[in-house]
């Protein structure tokens, strides 16, 4: 890869912050936008602009056609079977929301046919009762330790809701998930298993094909949360037999605001829909609604066109590029800033699995992580600092946070040593 030529794509680097050159390395939280995403996105507005489906003139049909093709780009990119698979959402986040909501509906609508009563949210977990008039003790799902808040608290939110139960998987001090526990606990019928690909604070790579086939020996679901794999990775949802993935655009080159929700049909035909509501409906009448068909069912209301557009854009712009020569060049960055980090006196890194990808955190001994990110920026270097919103994560390792240096695809060689060298000037200065 030529990576000044990538770099031109990218003009927000080419900048000073307090006097320095910029060295953006919070790409976990977002990846910085190619110009080429930018044109595709004000194109629409200045060329294409219009409410989608059902109009008949000429702009609502050609940009009916150029939602549509997106759909299918990004069903091709992660190997759908259909592109009724994919259904555009905000993001990760969203998409977790969604499946959660129509999880939840769909376990109680037949779990029993009493009539619904409200939940009592003051009541403690174990006496709630769901909305289908008593609590449902076998309702649980499946987590792992190393969470993001938005594959935690919606299933957290929803079993809480019904008296059910959270299951969590354990790691070890690497970051490493219990495989052994994980089949204990998949022994336990959870209704879901919902895990991340890659952690967003550990980095490391979880083995998601084998922990599907895995809980798929006991007939349970995988949701996989790719939101930090997807721009990194190539990825095959028919390969790792997952029953649904989702991303957000944002963390892979594209719009904020879009993202994708991939899931099997068989499944999304299962699921009742999530929000109501424009081109999501069949029918209406004031006695009965009846509800469009896959992947509609799912995408009330006016959809985010524009962002869209730029998300296939954005993989068509990675598929521009060779994804293996990205792997090892990310690879590079990784190993070189866990080297030359590890030259730093107190320095603690906060996962060391032997697998991971995208990012490496760290604490050094008597400096707080939000000092130390605060001092680095003043030098020109962009890290996040704090728990992550993976809170929990810090829980398990006794910490109030790391510092969080992620890399992507237009990051150098020469920018790793500029953020080791920030790094070691601010321990000494807070030191």
């Amino acid at each position: 890869m030529n990576i000044n030529e990538i770099r031109k794509q990218f003009p927000v680097l080419d900048q000073q912050v307090y006097g320095k050159p910029l060295v953006y390395f919070d790409n976990a939280a977002t990846t910085q936008k190619p110009l080429c995403v930018i044109e595709r996105e004000r194109n629409y507005y200045l060329h294409e602009n219009c409410n989608i489906h059902r109009g008949v003139h000429y702009l609502s049909q050609k940009a009916t056609e150029a939602y549509e093709h997106a759909r299918q780009t990004v069903a091709d990119f992660v190997h759908a079977k259909e592109a009724r698979e994919i259904i555009f959402t905000r993001g990760t986040t969203e998409s977790l929301n969604l499946l959660a909501t129509a999880f939840e509906h769909l376990f109680l609508s037949t779990s029993n046919s009493q009539p619904s009563s409200p939940i009592d949210s003051s009541l403690p977990t174990s006496q709630r009762r769901n909305d289908m008039g008593e609590a449902d003790s076998q309702l649980k799902v499946l987590v792992t330790a190393m969470e993001h808040h938005s594959n935690l608290v919606p299933w957290q939110q929803m079993v809480q809701r019904n008296g059910g139960e959270l299951l969590v998987v354990p790691m070890d001090d690497n970051g490493v998930l219990d495989l052994e526990q994980y089949e204990k606990l998949l022994k336990e019928s959870p209704k879901v298993v919902s895990i991340a690909h890659i952690s967003n604070v550990l980095g490391t790579i979880n083995p998601v094909k084998e922990m599907v086939k895995m809980a798929h020996q006991y007939d349970i679901p995988v949701v996989i949360d790719g939101a930090q794999s997807i721009a990194h990775h190539p990825i095959d949802v028919q390969d790792l037999d997952c029953d649904f993935f989702v991303f957000s655009g944002h963390k892979m080159y594209a719009p904020m605001g879009i993202g994708g929700l991939y899931g099997k049909a068989e499944w999304l035909e299962k699921l009742p829909p999530y929000q109501f509501g424009g081109e999501m409906v069949d029918t209406v009448s004031f006695e009965k609604t009846t509800f469009n068909v896959l992947p509609y069912k799912f995408e009330a209301g006016t959809p985010n066109v524009g962002a869209a557009l730029g998300l296939e854009t954005a993989i068509q712009f990675l598929q521009s590029l060779d994804r293996k020569a990205i792997e090892k060049h990310e690879n590079q960055l990784l190993q070189s800033a866990i080297q030359q980090l590890s030259e730093i006196e107190g320095i603690r890194f906060i996962g060391e699995a032997e697998q991971r990808s995208g990012l490496v955190s760290f604490i050094i001994d008597g400096i707080h992580p939000y000092d130390l990110g605060t001092i680095i920026d003043k030098m020109g270097v962009a890290v996040r600092t704090g728990h992550h919103c993976a809170e929990p994560v810090m829980t398990r390792f006794g910490i109030p946070g790391t510092v969080r240096a992620s890399f992507a695809l237009y990051n150098t060689l020469e920018e790793v040593e500029v953020f080791v060298k920030a790094v070691k000037k601010a321990a000494m200065m807070l030191r």
